[in-house]
């Protein structure tokens, strides 16, 4: 049984391919994650006979052909960047780019006007790991978000600290460790049944 996962994972790899579709796509029309069409085409597990039957209509081709070798092996690194996992990079660099972008044009401005304003800089730091960690959450299901959370906590602490600067206030700090233990603590809750 073991020997038909690659056969298979290769056929759906080359016919989701020659269809200009990607994983999530072909999730999709079959009602799967493309978490799982990934494992498919990984070899890691391989879709029950009804499933099969679904594939075998979506790509107009019969349940044996999906049986039979393939006649290459699938890479499944090469199908990973064809699928898009670069471009999730990308849209990450864009949007944290775009914040800096933004900080910076906004801190020209105000310099422009008479006003050196260089907080802009630091605000952006903790608007990045935002949008960090809503990507992280979309595209990771949620994967290391209690490191992002933490340097978010960690980077309103130090925005505050220096937004109130003039005014020394160091017993924010204090409030650090036990903000910090809270986003420790909060993401060891499992649900456990």
């Amino acid at each position: 049984m073991d020997e038909l996962k690659p056969i298979i994972a290769g056929n759906i790899i080359r016919l989701r391919l020659s269809a200009g579709m990607t994983q999530a796509e072909l999730g999709e029309k079959l009602n799967y994650s493309d978490k799982t069409i990934s494992k498919w085409e990984r070899a890691e597990s391989m879709p029950d006979a009804a499933v099969l039957k679904k594939l075998s209509e979506l790509f107009g081709v019969s349940v044996d052909s999906l049986l039979r070798e393939a006649c290459w092996t699938p890479d499944p690194q090469a199908a990973d960047e064809l699928n898009g996992s670069y471009s999730r990079k990308a849209v990450t660099l864009v949007a944290i780019t775009g914040i800096w972008t933004l900080a910076a044009l906004l801190f020209v401005i105000f310099w422009l006007l008479g006003h050196f304003i260089w907080l802009f800089f630091a605000y952006a730091v903790p608007l990045s790991l935002v949008a960090l960690l809503v990507l992280n959450s979309i595209w990771n299901h949620g994967k290391e978000n209690r490191l992002i959370v933490g340097g978010l906590v960690l980077s309103v602490f130090v925005v505050i600290y220096l937004s109130l600067l003039k005014y020394h206030p160091w017993q924010l700090f204090l409030l650090l460790i036990p903000a910090e233990l809270l986003v420790y603590f909060s993401f060891r809750i499992r649900n456990r049944r």
